[in-house]
Protein backbone atom coordinates (compact mmCIF):
# COMPACT_ATOMS: atom_id res chain seq x y z
CA UNK A 1 0.00 0.00 0.00
CA UNK A 2 1.69 3.21 -1.14
CA UNK A 3 1.23 5.99 1.35
CA UNK A 4 0.40 9.44 0.10
CA UNK A 5 3.49 11.59 -0.04
CA UNK A 6 3.89 14.78 1.93
CA UNK A 7 3.86 17.73 -0.46
CA UNK A 8 5.28 20.41 1.84
CA UNK A 9 8.88 20.91 3.01
CA UNK A 10 9.66 19.57 6.49
CA UNK A 11 12.30 20.84 8.87
CA UNK A 12 13.46 18.60 11.71
CA UNK A 13 14.60 20.61 14.71
CA UNK A 14 16.93 18.10 16.33
CA UNK A 15 18.37 15.32 14.17
CA UNK A 16 18.76 12.59 16.79
CA UNK A 17 17.88 8.89 16.63
CA UNK A 18 14.10 9.24 16.60
CA UNK A 19 14.16 12.08 14.04
CA UNK A 20 16.46 10.05 11.83
CA UNK A 21 14.28 6.93 12.17
CA UNK A 22 11.21 8.91 11.06
CA UNK A 23 13.18 10.56 8.25
CA UNK A 24 14.64 7.31 6.86
CA UNK A 25 11.36 5.39 7.24
CA UNK A 26 9.34 8.12 5.53
CA UNK A 27 11.86 8.47 2.68
CA UNK A 28 12.00 4.68 2.18
CA UNK A 29 8.21 4.48 1.89
CA UNK A 30 8.00 7.46 -0.47
CA UNK A 31 6.19 9.69 2.05
CA UNK A 32 9.10 12.17 2.10
CA UNK A 33 11.62 13.26 -0.53
CA UNK A 34 15.14 13.78 0.85
CA UNK A 35 15.46 17.05 -1.06
CA UNK A 36 12.45 18.52 0.74
CA UNK A 37 13.65 17.64 4.24
CA UNK A 38 15.96 19.84 6.29
CA UNK A 39 17.49 19.48 9.73
CA UNK A 40 18.51 22.12 12.23
CA UNK A 41 21.06 20.67 14.63
CA UNK A 42 24.20 22.03 16.33
CA UNK A 43 26.05 18.76 15.64
CA UNK A 44 27.79 18.36 12.26
CA UNK A 45 27.69 14.57 12.81
CA UNK A 46 23.89 14.71 12.76
CA UNK A 47 23.56 17.33 10.01
CA UNK A 48 25.62 15.27 7.56
CA UNK A 49 22.98 12.50 7.66
CA UNK A 50 20.54 14.78 5.83
CA UNK A 51 20.73 16.38 2.39
CA UNK A 52 19.92 19.82 3.88
CA UNK A 53 21.64 20.42 7.24
CA UNK A 54 21.57 23.78 9.01
CA UNK A 55 23.39 25.14 12.03
CA UNK A 56 21.48 28.44 12.32
CA UNK A 57 17.75 29.03 12.62
CA UNK A 58 17.83 31.79 9.99
CA UNK A 59 19.52 29.52 7.41
CA UNK A 60 16.93 26.84 8.12
CA UNK A 61 14.03 29.28 7.73
CA UNK A 62 15.53 30.71 4.51
CA UNK A 63 15.59 27.16 3.15
CA UNK A 64 11.94 26.57 4.17
CA UNK A 65 10.92 29.84 2.50
CA UNK A 66 12.86 28.93 -0.62
CA UNK A 67 11.08 25.56 -0.79
CA UNK A 68 7.73 27.36 -0.95
CA UNK A 69 5.96 29.24 1.79
CA UNK A 70 2.51 27.92 0.83
CA UNK A 71 2.78 25.51 3.73
CA UNK A 72 5.55 23.90 5.69
CA UNK A 73 6.08 21.61 8.61
CA UNK A 74 8.47 21.61 11.55
CA UNK A 75 9.14 18.39 13.46
CA UNK A 76 10.31 19.33 16.93
CA UNK A 77 12.55 16.44 17.99
CA UNK A 78 14.88 17.82 20.68
CA UNK A 79 15.06 16.58 24.27
CA UNK A 80 12.21 18.13 26.33
CA UNK A 81 14.63 20.07 28.54
CA UNK A 82 16.14 21.62 25.39
CA UNK A 83 12.86 23.20 24.23
CA UNK A 84 13.81 26.69 25.41
CA UNK A 85 17.33 26.62 23.98
CA UNK A 86 16.16 25.15 20.66
CA UNK A 87 13.47 27.77 20.10
CA UNK A 88 15.23 30.96 21.32
CA UNK A 89 16.37 31.87 17.79
CA UNK A 90 13.68 29.89 16.00
CA UNK A 91 10.63 31.67 17.42
CA UNK A 92 11.54 35.24 16.27
CA UNK A 93 12.82 33.88 12.93
CA UNK A 94 9.50 32.15 12.23
CA UNK A 95 7.63 35.32 13.24
CA UNK A 96 9.80 37.43 10.88
CA UNK A 97 9.07 35.18 7.90
CA UNK A 98 5.31 35.25 8.45
CA UNK A 99 5.23 31.47 7.95
CA UNK A 100 2.53 29.55 9.83
CA UNK A 101 4.02 26.06 10.05
CA UNK A 102 2.44 22.87 11.28
CA UNK A 103 4.58 21.92 14.30
CA UNK A 104 4.74 18.20 15.02
CA UNK A 105 6.16 17.88 18.52
CA UNK A 106 7.63 14.55 19.64
CA UNK A 107 8.77 16.00 22.97
CA UNK A 108 7.89 13.52 25.71
CA UNK A 109 5.71 14.87 28.50
CA UNK A 110 5.50 18.37 26.98
CA UNK A 111 2.02 19.80 26.58
CA UNK A 112 1.10 21.35 23.25
CA UNK A 113 0.34 24.75 24.84
CA UNK A 114 3.95 24.91 26.10
CA UNK A 115 5.21 24.08 22.61
CA UNK A 116 2.98 26.80 21.14
CA UNK A 117 4.38 29.34 23.65
CA UNK A 118 7.94 28.35 22.69
CA UNK A 119 7.34 28.37 18.93
CA UNK A 120 5.03 31.38 18.53
CA UNK A 121 1.31 31.98 18.06
CA UNK A 122 1.48 31.64 14.26
CA UNK A 123 2.24 27.92 14.61
CA UNK A 124 -0.23 25.04 14.76
CA UNK A 125 0.82 22.25 17.12
CA UNK A 126 0.18 18.52 16.91
CA UNK A 127 1.61 16.42 19.71
CA UNK A 128 3.06 13.02 18.84
CA UNK A 129 4.38 10.24 21.06
CA UNK A 130 6.36 7.61 19.16
CA UNK A 131 8.15 4.64 20.72
CA UNK A 132 11.60 3.22 19.98
CA UNK A 133 10.45 0.34 17.69
CA UNK A 134 9.81 3.16 15.18
CA UNK A 135 13.57 2.80 14.58
CA UNK A 136 12.86 -0.56 12.89
CA UNK A 137 9.61 0.56 11.22
CA UNK A 138 7.41 -1.10 13.85
CA UNK A 139 6.50 1.87 16.00
CA UNK A 140 3.29 2.54 17.89
CA UNK A 141 2.65 6.28 17.85
CA UNK A 142 -0.16 8.41 19.20
CA UNK A 143 -1.09 11.80 17.81
CA UNK A 144 -3.19 14.43 19.53
CA UNK A 145 -4.50 17.68 18.12
CA UNK A 146 -4.54 20.93 20.09
CA UNK A 147 -6.51 24.17 20.10
CA UNK A 148 -4.22 25.53 17.40
CA UNK A 149 -4.25 22.55 15.01
CA UNK A 150 -6.56 21.58 12.15
CA UNK A 151 -7.62 18.26 10.61
CA UNK A 152 -5.04 18.88 7.85
CA UNK A 153 -2.28 19.17 10.49
CA UNK A 154 -3.39 15.89 12.08
CA UNK A 155 -3.42 14.17 8.69
CA UNK A 156 0.15 15.37 8.07
CA UNK A 157 1.33 13.94 11.40
CA UNK A 158 -0.54 10.71 10.78
CA UNK A 159 0.99 10.30 7.30
CA UNK A 160 4.48 10.92 8.66
CA UNK A 161 4.21 8.54 11.61
CA UNK A 162 2.47 5.82 9.55
CA UNK A 163 5.75 5.51 7.66
CA UNK A 164 7.39 4.02 10.78
CA UNK A 165 4.55 1.92 12.20
CA UNK A 166 0.99 2.11 13.47
CA UNK A 167 -0.74 5.32 14.57
CA UNK A 168 -3.70 6.04 16.85
CA UNK A 169 -5.41 9.38 17.39
CA UNK A 170 -6.13 10.17 21.02
CA UNK A 171 -7.11 13.15 23.13
CA UNK A 172 -4.10 14.94 24.61
CA UNK A 173 -5.44 14.13 28.11
CA UNK A 174 -4.64 10.45 27.34
CA UNK A 175 -1.02 11.10 26.31
CA UNK A 176 0.48 10.18 29.71
CA UNK A 177 -1.52 6.93 29.71
CA UNK A 178 -0.35 6.15 26.16
CA UNK A 179 3.25 6.83 27.18
CA UNK A 180 2.90 4.37 30.08
CA UNK A 181 1.66 1.64 27.73
CA UNK A 182 3.52 2.18 24.43
CA UNK A 183 6.31 4.64 25.25
CA UNK A 184 7.63 2.66 28.22
CA UNK A 185 6.27 -0.61 26.84
CA UNK A 186 9.44 -1.79 25.08
CA UNK A 187 11.17 -1.75 28.48
CA UNK A 188 8.57 -4.18 29.90
CA UNK A 189 9.30 -6.66 27.13
CA UNK A 190 13.06 -6.24 27.54
CA UNK A 191 12.55 -6.74 31.30
CA UNK A 192 10.72 -10.01 30.59
CA UNK A 193 13.53 -11.22 28.28
CA UNK A 194 16.09 -10.23 30.93
CA UNK A 195 14.16 -12.29 33.51
CA UNK A 196 13.78 -15.28 31.17
CA UNK A 197 17.50 -15.16 30.36
CA UNK A 198 18.42 -15.04 34.05
CA UNK A 199 16.07 -17.94 34.76
CA UNK A 200 17.51 -19.98 31.86
CA UNK A 201 21.01 -19.50 33.31
CA UNK A 202 19.79 -20.64 36.73
CA UNK A 203 18.36 -23.76 35.03
CA UNK A 204 21.81 -24.62 33.67
CA UNK A 205 22.25 -22.93 30.27
CA UNK A 206 25.33 -20.80 29.62
CA UNK A 207 24.85 -17.03 29.21
CA UNK A 208 25.02 -16.94 25.39
CA UNK A 209 22.64 -19.85 24.89
CA UNK A 210 20.22 -18.54 27.53
CA UNK A 211 20.09 -15.19 25.76
CA UNK A 212 19.61 -16.78 22.34
CA UNK A 213 16.77 -19.01 23.55
CA UNK A 214 14.94 -16.25 25.43
CA UNK A 215 15.26 -13.65 22.65
CA UNK A 216 14.15 -15.92 19.81
CA UNK A 217 11.21 -17.21 21.89
CA UNK A 218 9.95 -13.67 22.45
CA UNK A 219 10.55 -12.58 18.83
CA UNK A 220 8.80 -15.69 17.50
CA UNK A 221 5.88 -15.30 19.91
CA UNK A 222 5.48 -11.63 18.89
CA UNK A 223 5.30 -12.63 15.23
CA UNK A 224 2.77 -15.35 16.07
CA UNK A 225 0.66 -12.78 17.92
CA UNK A 226 0.87 -10.43 14.94
CA UNK A 227 -0.09 -13.16 12.45
CA UNK A 228 -3.05 -14.36 14.52
CA UNK A 229 -6.53 -12.82 14.75
CA UNK A 230 -6.76 -14.04 18.33
CA UNK A 231 -5.74 -11.93 21.30
CA UNK A 232 -2.94 -12.73 23.72
CA UNK A 233 -5.24 -14.36 26.29
CA UNK A 234 -6.53 -16.88 23.70
CA UNK A 235 -3.03 -17.65 22.39
CA UNK A 236 -1.80 -18.15 25.95
CA UNK A 237 -4.64 -20.59 26.71
CA UNK A 238 -3.60 -22.68 23.67
CA UNK A 239 -0.08 -23.10 25.02
CA UNK A 240 -1.40 -23.95 28.48
CA UNK A 241 -2.71 -27.48 28.97
CA UNK A 242 -4.36 -28.16 32.33
CA UNK A 243 -1.80 -29.21 34.96
CA UNK A 244 1.00 -29.22 32.38
CA UNK A 245 4.35 -27.39 32.51
CA UNK A 246 3.07 -24.02 31.24
CA UNK A 247 0.15 -24.22 33.69
CA UNK A 248 2.67 -24.69 36.51
CA UNK A 249 4.48 -21.55 35.34
CA UNK A 250 1.47 -19.25 34.78
CA UNK A 251 -0.21 -20.38 38.00
CA UNK A 252 2.98 -19.44 39.87
CA UNK A 253 2.98 -16.02 38.12
CA UNK A 254 -0.66 -15.52 39.16
CA UNK A 255 0.11 -16.55 42.77
CA UNK A 256 2.91 -13.95 42.80
CA UNK A 257 0.52 -11.26 41.53
CA UNK A 258 2.47 -10.56 38.33
CA UNK A 259 -0.54 -9.38 36.32
CA UNK A 260 -1.56 -6.92 39.06
CA UNK A 261 2.07 -5.81 39.31
CA UNK A 262 1.97 -4.77 35.64
CA UNK A 263 -1.19 -2.74 36.22
CA UNK A 264 0.47 -1.03 39.20
CA UNK A 265 3.68 -0.47 37.22
CA UNK A 266 1.93 1.15 34.26
CA UNK A 267 -0.26 3.27 36.52
CA UNK A 268 2.92 4.49 38.27
CA UNK A 269 4.41 5.33 34.86
CA UNK A 270 1.28 7.30 33.92
CA UNK A 271 1.28 9.17 37.26
CA UNK A 272 4.97 10.04 36.91
CA UNK A 273 4.24 11.38 33.44
CA UNK A 274 1.56 13.67 34.86
CA UNK A 275 4.03 14.90 37.55
CA UNK A 276 6.79 15.56 35.00
CA UNK A 277 4.33 17.47 32.82
CA UNK A 278 3.49 19.74 35.76
CA UNK A 279 7.15 20.30 36.59
CA UNK A 280 8.01 21.22 32.99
Amino acid sequence: MGMQSIQIPLLFVGGGNMAHAIFTGACASGVLETARVGVLDPSADRRCLYENGFESASDAMDWLLGEGGDGCGIVLAVKPQMLGAATTDLKPTIADTGLEPTVISILAGTRSDRVLDAMGSGCRVVRVMPNTPAQVGLGMSAIAGSGSSTETDLELAERLMSAVGDVVRIDESMMDAFTAVAGSGPAYLFYLVEAMTKAAVSLGFDDAMARRIAEQTVIGSSELLKASDDDAAVLRSRVTSKNGTTYAATTTLDERGVMEAFVHAMTAARDRGVELGREG
